[in-house]
């Protein structure tokens, strides 16, 4: 199990940071031409309504404790704490955010289990175009995701990003930590606007067309670096079992030697013992 989650872990690292440059390419993108390409349901400010949360985790175990700190990291937070039942609703991507919500009787609008792993567009598309529509038709004011941010085989942890509406701070927010740390130069580089651009066939149509790509570009990002994190995870879980099981091997090795070495020592005392006799 651990030689097959070191594969898959270096199969959906490479997937999970392809997906995020690309990510940040197509928000750049959005950022540098939010205030030219009009208004758009998506980009809505709302003052009221519910807030939902998607929630990331694995269908299976014996990944470690990333399920539980992805579950913490959602149900610990304030932002979760200090809403009512009515003010927030809840989709889990996985089983066992599912199995926890539905344990502590917490109410889960939808939830999707058993995803395949090599997810294609046509496979986010269902989920996106639900996400989107409860947007439209449930008075939803935000949408916020929990999901693993994978930095390394050891290191990933879990993050709470705003996924719509779209604004130039919630698309600054997702830019990487690491870039927009270097200071404002460097952030004036990142959002450079083009003096000039042109929009074909219309200004209209490719803002729609930008906006579905970023969010569905957003929850696959996400979803490669749910499976990066679990294999990942996983991976140490079956080295330190192999670990353990080589040590408790040792262990009993060296007991039966000295059960063996006492039998033998008794007999050759015995025979001794005879002769002598």
């Amino acid at each position: 199990m651990q030689l097959v989650a070191a594969s898959k872990m270096k199969q959906f690292q490479r997937k999970a940071l392809s997906a995020r440059s690309y990510a940040k390419d197509l928000l750049k993108i959005l950022h540098n031409n939010l205030s030219d390409l009009g208004k758009s349901i998506l980009t809505e400010e709302r003052e009221s309504g519910k807030i939902l949360f998607i929630l990331y985790t694995s269908d299976k175990g014996l990944c470690g404790a990333l399920n539980a700190r992805m579950i913490r990291g959602l149900f610990d937070s304030s932002k979760w704490k200090n809403l009512s039942k009515e003010e927030k609703l809840l989709i889990t991507i996985g089983k066992k955010s599912y199995d926890y919500a539905r344990y502590n009787k917490i109410h889960v609008a939808k939830s999707f289990k058993s995803l395949n792993e090599n997810m294609q567009a046509i496979d986010a598309l269902e989920i996106v175009d639900l996400i989107i529509n409860f947007w439209k038709e449930q008075e939803i004011k935000e949408v916020i995701m929990v999901s693993p941010h994978y930095k390394s085989p050891i290191v990933f942890y879990p993050v709470m990003k705003t996924y719509l509406p779209f604004s130039e701070d919630m698309i600054e927010r997702h830019v990487s930590a690491e870039e927009i740390a270097e200071g404002k130069e460097r952030k004036k580089d990142i959002f450079t606007k083009e003096e000039y651009m042109i929009f074909e066939p219309s200004k209209e149509d490719f803002r729609d067309a930008l906006l579905q790509q970023v969010v569905q570009t957003l929850f696959t990002q996400s979803f490669y670096e749910l499976k990066a994190s679990e294999y990942s995870s996983r991976m140490m879980a079956m080295q330190s079992a192999t670990d353990a099981a080589d040590e408790m091997v040792d262990k009993l090795t060296l007991s039966l030697n000295k059960a063996r070495q006492a039998i033998i020592t008794q007999e050759i005392a015995e025979i001794v013992g005879g002769a002598m006799a």
